[in-house]
């Protein structure tokens, strides 16, 4: 068994290596050179005031809708439909891969060798953790790069380069080496000293490293994928920093990131606790964009920081993560005293039976699907709701949502919209808009954009 495995992890990263080998050059970032941004579309005519100033927004949100190509549609539907499967995949996958570590030996085996190492015990659990990632990143190197390269570049999501994605990979795998280790090595430190009320311990453990990571990523990790420079467009800066200033939000000035470099989406967002807090648009966004448009979504981001939505996700994390470890501690001591003689795994505290707790956690995770994507969907929804308010772009803001319709299924069902989505459906978002300028023609018509 112990060759067999060998030499699949050989061919799995000679297979991996390989396709590096063949990699196609990275696709450049847009260049910063000057351009004319565009304007905002044509409003369709249902989406437009009658002249006695009223507007249906049934009518124009179909009318918004209607504007998407049937095969546009087709194709983002497909892919966004895809993506539920792939819900289900990574979840067995990680139960395969996991079992296979435990039932084969490897795992027990590759503890007694980090015990090996060294005779401090949090350094058998780092040694562990390291080998443990790079032999999962290995084995579920096929389904890795489907899902985030193939897939990606077939449905038109990027056109970078392997060698980007390749990039981005191993940086993101040394990431997780260092930090998850450190996670690690603390909850089982915690395990092994109070045994009975290490659920407890390790939540407030986990929910301060959430919380660190929040205030670094921003600064330390973000730019180590993508570079961040100063947007310099005073077409750009001037209404978005009053905007920011008018809501609370103390930066003067905006980062552009050059995320074509890794996908063709638009995005934003307002990052960082603790004065690291920074507005960031990608350079999609800015290339691809109306001022209207840009206004909307960037308006959408500052309502996430205004509404505290970081420190409320940060109560809900604590409440997630209790109920996750304590269902885990059962489950845990459970395949513990099942299992053992196999696995050759000690008690629950043994770094060997990290696989078991991976298993768990992947499971209980999907089966928590729903509840986690509604408890976000409801954020985003009270960060549209902002952001209309905030920016008076309710046509922006519409179309700024076709623009996210490349990759996020714009009709769905409602079960569809409860079980899968983490941000409501295009549908819901562009009939708030139209619902809330039919409410509001004065302050649309005294927009800057609207024509």
């Amino acid at each position: 068994m112990r060759r067999g495995f060998r030499s699949l992890l050989v061919a799995l990263t000679a297979l991996f290596l390989a396709h590096a080998a063949v990699a196609a050059p990275a696709t450049p970032a847009y260049a910063a050179t000057p351009f004319v941004r565009p304007a905002l579309a044509a409003i369709p005519a249902a989406a437009g005031f009658d002249s006695s100033g009223h507007l249906d927004p049934e009518a124009a949100t179909r009318a918004y809708l209607d504007l998407v190509p049937a095969d546009k549609r087709a194709s983002s539907n497909k892919y966004f439909e895809g993506g539920y499967w792939l819900l289900l995949w990574d979840a067995l996958l990680t139960v395969a891969i996991s079992l296979l570590l435990l039932f084969s030996g490897f795992s027990a085996r590759l503890r007694d060798r980090a015990e090996r190492v060294t005779r401090f015990r949090w350094i058998h659990t780092w040694i562990y953790f390291a080998a443990f990632v790079l032999v999962s990143t290995v084995l579920s190197a096929p389904l890795t790069w489907y899902e985030g390269f193939y897939r990606e570049h077939i449905y038109n999501q990027s056109h970078s380069g392997y060698g980007v994605w390749l990039h981005d990979q191993l940086v993101g795998l040394l990431i997780t080496v260092l930090l998850g280790g450190l996670f690690v090595a603390c909850l089982y430190a915690l395990v092994r000293r109070l045994p009975n009320t290490w659920h407890l311990w390790g939540t407030a453990v986990t929910v301060l490293f959430i919380i660190l990571t929040a205030m670094i990523a921003p600064v330390y990790l973000a730019p180590l994928f993508n570079t961040y420079t100063t947007i310099q467009d005073a077409d750009v800066t001037g209404p978005v920093l009053r905007m920011a200033h008018a809501n609370g939000i103390e930066v003067n000035k905006l980062f552009e990131v050059d995320a074509s470099r890794q996908t063709t989406q638009v995005s934003a967002n307002v990052s960082g606790l603790f004065g690291t807090t920074r507005i960031t648009l990608n350079d999609n966004l800015l290339r691809t964009a109306s001022l209207p448009e840009i206004e909307a979504v960037t308006g959408h981001e500052m309502g996430h920081y205004v509404l505290n939505h970081v420190a409320k996700s940060v109560v809900s994390s604590v409440l997630q993560v209790f109920l996750f470890f304590t269902i885990l501690r059962a489950w845990l001591g459970s395949m513990q005293r099942r299992w053992a003689p196999r696995w050759g795994t000690r008690a629950i505290d043994d770094v060997a039976l990290l696989p078991a707790a991976v298993l768990a956690i992947s499971v209980i995770s999907l089966l928590f699907t729903p509840i986690d994507k509604t408890l976000t969907r409801t954020q985003e929804y009270e960060a549209d709701m902002y952001g209309i308010n905030a920016s008076r772009q309710p046509d922006g803001f519409a179309q700024s949502m076709l623009k996210l319709g490349q990759y996020r299924k714009l009709d769905p069902t409602p079960l569809e919209e409860f079980l899968f989505y983490d941000h409501p459906s295009g549908h819901t978002r562009i009939r708030a808009a139209m619902r809330w300028k039919s409410q509001n023609a004065e302050a649309v018509k005294a927009c800057a954009g609207y024509p």
